[in-house]
């Protein structure tokens, strides 16, 4: 049996986990840890500037890839309360990532020692665990079961917290017999599979709401292969978007109050059956429960019990994984397929395509400042399907989720449920850093780009290339938009006239100066004709340097984005498509 410090153990047991991609600071509390990583070399590491982007480029680096597991790491105290945001937002979304923490030593645990914190309880609320380890002998264990719990079930983050004297004590562990734990699921059964496909096919309208859950399961191909099967349109929420291409034709839009498409509301609305696989019935989603399910069935397939009538009940309930779920779907489908007992979709789905076909928005804009809508379109242009799209919250990702086009799974990577400000930027290096031949596109607002814009310097130094789109309006403008309800416009301007840089036009941040003093590249676009050639720019200055590249679009100061109330009540503060002409990228044109 080997004799090797407590921190050796740890940092072998994740390479032996597969989890060897880390983001963090040392200090003080932490550094043994760090002197096991450098010893070792298996675990790649980069340097954040900031703690909490740590945590989020784990995340951005998980969400990038089935089967990743981002590590971040922070010394104590203040570290580790600046990763709780991270974890929130891990945990929102079932995302695992692992947070470790230095801590003082434990003979000074409650005595109000320097930077010591009990960051176990702070962290357990928005964690699957989170727990200080007062023994050597035990973190071999503690991290086993990390790695179990991370992995079982609705996945989802789990903090580890070291004390320094637990960190470099001396224990027996043996990493060649080492072998992670068992990872359990639950399955569908073959009679709950029978039963939801006897009350799909009774159906006369049926849709499959696919959710993030099938991306958790590495799924997406058996969703689309099941969808084709039955000739089911989909629903993909916004945590699934690409689940199956925009351009399919099952793909029936999104629905919501806000991420949506008009033929996805519609189509909502039109249907009596509904199908929700790894899905959690998200309030911007459904909008009011009563409207979202008012002549509708509904089955709800969720890996976790408790998911199950947390928002609504359904008429059928089915604890699975999304993944396992779907192979008991497949292989009934397929025999009843076989014997002909499946009922034909093809009007519906025609229906459904013609919904597409017509409820466009309009995006061909000529106006000075350039309208977002403009933006869009020529994102579209000049990104592929295999562009992985990055962002987290505001107008800028509203809008983008109505008229940007994703084509593959875990090509929009989206923070759902927590929505932080700031998140986008090192997430963006997170799952460039997973992915680094893919074309990665960050999209953020002034201020979103502004919370966390120091991580920058992080792209420039560890040459992660990418590309951040900013859309400028010197606003918070959902907040703006909201405020709207209130008569007011209080707080939520961020112009000014920068006495360094007049060339702004009173927009306030340079972002340009600042982006290019962190050592990345930038360009600032005015004109509708100039946004495509920056965007080709951008990817050739990307290529060429390998550092995050900012394009800013210096936006008209006030737009009011398609969002309502009600699936039936989504106000349209712009003019629709017409015709072709006016929304020449969209998947399905209008003549």
């Amino acid at each position: 049996m080997a004799r090797m410090r407590a921190v050796d153990a740890a940092v072998l047991i994740l390479e032996k986990e597969g989890a060897t991609q880390a983001f963090g600071l040392p200090g003080a509390a932490i550094n043994p840890f760090y002197s096991a990583m450098r010893a070792h070399g298996g675990v790649k590491h980069v340097l954040a500037r900031h703690v909490e982007a740590a945590s989020h480029m784990a995340e951005g680096y998980t969400r990038a890839a089935a089967g990743n597991i981002g590590i971040c790491i922070g010394t104590s105290g203040p570290a580790g309360t600046d990763m709780i945001t991270g974890l929130y937002s891990a945990s929102a979304d079932s995302i695992p990532i692992l947070c470790i923490t230095g801590q003082a030593p434990v003979a000074r645990l409650d005595k109000e020692d320097f930077q010591a914190v009990d960051i176990a309880s702070i962290a357990a609320p928005v964690t699957k665990w989170a727990k200080t380890v007062l023994e050597p002998a035990q973190v071999p264990g503690v991290f086993q079961k990390a790695f179990q719990l991370m992995r079982s079930g609705r996945r989802g983050p789990v903090l580890v917290d070291l004390p320094i004297d637990v960190q470099l004590a001396e224990i027996e562990f043996d990493i060649e017999t080492y072998e992670p734990l068992p990872v359990a699921h639950p399955r569908a059964t073959r009679a709950q599979a029978e039963k939801a496909l006897a009350m799909l096919n009774a159906a006369e309208r049926p849709l499959i709401v696919a959710g993030g859950g099938i991306f958790n399961a590495d799924a997406a191909d058996r969703l689309v292969e099941f969808a084709e099967i039955v000739g089911v349109p989909v629903v993909p929420t916004l945590m699934a978007w690409g689940v199956l291409p925009d351009d399919h034709e099952l793909m029936a839009g999104m629905v919501g109050l806000q991420t949506s498409h008009r033929y996805g509301n519609a189509t909502m609305l039109e249907s009596d059956f509904v199908l929700g696989i790894g899905n959690r019935w998200a309030n911007r989603h459904t909008g009011s429960v009563a409207k979202y399910t008012e002549g509708r069935t509904f089955v709800h397939v969720d890996i976790e019990p408790t998911q199950i009538g947390r928002v609504f009940a359904p008429d059928y309930g089915i604890v699975s994984d999304a993944g396992a779920a779907l192979d008991a779907f497949i292989e009934v489908a397929r025999e009843w397929r076989d014997e002909g007992r499946l009922t034909d979709r093809g009007v519906w789905a025609k229906e459904c395509q013609q919904r597409r076909a017509t409820m466009q928005r309009k995006t061909n804009f000529d106006a000075v400042p350039l309208k977002p809508q403009r933006v869009y379109q020529e994102m579209n242009r000049a990104f592929g399907p295999d562009t992985r799209y990055v962002t987290t919250i505001g107008l800028s990702q509203i809008q983008a989720a109505q008229l940007l086009h994703v084509y593959k799974p875990r090509h929009w990577i989206n923070a759902g449920q927590a929505g932080p400000l700031g998140w986008t930027l090192p997430a963006a290096l997170g799952v460039a850093t997973a992915v680094p031949d893919s074309t990665v596109v960050a999209l953020s607002g002034d201020y979103d780009f502004q919370f966390l814009i120091e991580e920058l310097a992080v792209g420039a130094q560890f040459r992660i290339p990418y590309i951040h789109v900013v859309v400028n309006n010197a606003y918070l403008g959902l907040i703006r938009q909201s405020q709207r309800g209130f008569e007011m416009d209080y707080h939520v301007q961020l112009s000014f006239d920068n006495i360094n840089a007049p060339e702004v036009n009173g927009y306030g941040v340079d972002h340009v100066k600042v982006a290019e003093g962190l050592g990345c590249k930038a360009v600032r676009v005015f004109e509708p004709d100039d946004i495509l050639p920056a965007l080709e720019k951008a990817k050739a200055l990307a290529q060429e340097f390998s550092v995050p590249v900012v394009v800013e679009m210096v936006l008209e100061r006030v737009t009011n984005v398609s969002m309502g109330t009600e699936l039936d009540n989504v106000v349209e503060f712009e003019e629709l498509a017409e015709r072709g002409e006016d929304a020449p990228t969209a998947i399905a044109l209008l003549d």
